[in-house]
């Protein structure tokens, strides 16, 4: 049996992620949206059963994020994140006081957040199913603070996007964590890009951070150039880092005041960690960088909606690493959202 298939243990103690019920009278942070697209991608896939698996991956996890206490000779340089305030009960507040999800000792558990399950939209491919899908995400986001897609292939970028922004479209902006430019021409997962921009949205505020050498084309590196996208090659991510080039990104993208949307396409990863992305290639961006991405994302309020694509749950390696990555990359979502409370935004 695979480790991915073994069955998780139970300790009341050591309570779990994900199981989130659907979406009921209550407004919630962070609504999960399964977008099973699979029938325009350019590489073979099993995408379609990536939502279901990413939903178990969740299980696997817990909702709690753990103080940074720096060793005692390390100095104030040394602190990860920023300290929080504690109140009197243990429980991590904004430098306000204002209350954040409650965790004793400086702990902050996600479970103080408010999450929905709105299960899946059916057939997501075509005209008929972005519609489908366009209109899920709005009426999602009458509720939720946050809508995460769980694709699927990356198709599922353009009706996701679409369906959050609305009619602020003429100010929205978006991130890809992507190898790729995704400006192919026709419709396929190679082309969401393309179309958004098509579609109204003004080149200018995209941003693509990890494009990769041997992994575009000359002629979709020169139509980039020409349509003023911001390129931020997986070599300058290392140099600045995740949480300095996340920063420059929503100022960029968020520039017009408009809402955001994030596109995590995981093959930007390294295929040691990501074999289930078809795309991914050796070389990519490591795991801590990628979760370290998504969440300085998600402590922006400008972030609406984000998409998590590109991994095949039937090709990944038997320990479930890809879909794994995926589930934490909700987390991480989840995690910047509780962390606005607390937190200063990495945007300026």
């Amino acid at each position: 049996m695979s480790s991915a298939a073994q069955p998780l243990s139970h300790d009341p103690s050591w309570p779990r992620a994900g199981g989130w019920p659907p979406l009921g009278g209550e407004d919630v942070d962070l609504a999960i949206l399964g977008l099973p697209a699979w029938r325009t991608s350019l590489s073979p896939t099993g995408a379609h059963a990536t939502p279901a698996a990413v939903r178990d991956a969740l299980r696997r996890f817990s909702p709690t994020l753990v103080p940074d206490r720096p060793l005692p000779d390390a100095g104030p340089s040394a602190r990860v994140r920023p300290a929080a305030a504690t109140g009197s009960d243990g429980t991590r507040t904004a430098g306000t006081g204002r209350r954040a999800p409650s965790g004793r000792a400086g702990h902050l558990d996600l479970a103080g957040l408010a999450f929905a399950d709105l299960g899946d939209v059916d057939e997501p491919d075509g005209a008929e199913g972005e519609a489908r899908t366009r209109a899920a995400v709005r009426a999602a986001l009458e509720r939720a603070r946050l809508l995460v897609a769980l694709g699927g292939d990356n198709s599922v970028t353009v009706a996701t996007a679409l369906g959050a922004w609305g009619d602020d479209l003429a100010t929205a902006g978006l991130v890809t964590l992507d190898a790729h430019h995704d400006l192919r021409d026709g419709v396929s997962n190679g082309s969401p890009v393309r179309r958004l921009v098509e579609a109204g949205l003004d080149p200018r505020r995209i941003v693509q951070v990890g494009i990769a050498d041997f992994a575009n084309s000359a002629e979709y590196a020169r139509r980039a150039d020409e349509l003023g996208i911001t390129v931020v090659h997986v070599d300058e991510l290392r140099r600045r880092g995740p949480d300095d080039v996340m920063r420059a990104a929503l100022a960029i993208a968020g520039a017009a005041g408009g809402p955001v949307h994030l596109d995590v396409d995981v093959d930007v990863c390294d295929r040691s960690v990501a074999p289930g992305c078809p795309a991914s290639v050796p070389g990519g961006i490591a795991a801590w960088e990628l979760r370290a991405l998504v969440r300085a994302a998600a402590l922006d309020e400008r972030l609406r909606s984000a998409d998590v694509v590109e991994v095949d749950a039937t090709a990944d390696a038997p320990d479930g690493r890809t879909v794994r990555l995926a589930a934490l990359c909700v987390l991480e979502l989840a995690a910047g959202v509780a962390l606005r409370e607390v937190e200063p935004p990495v945007a300026t």
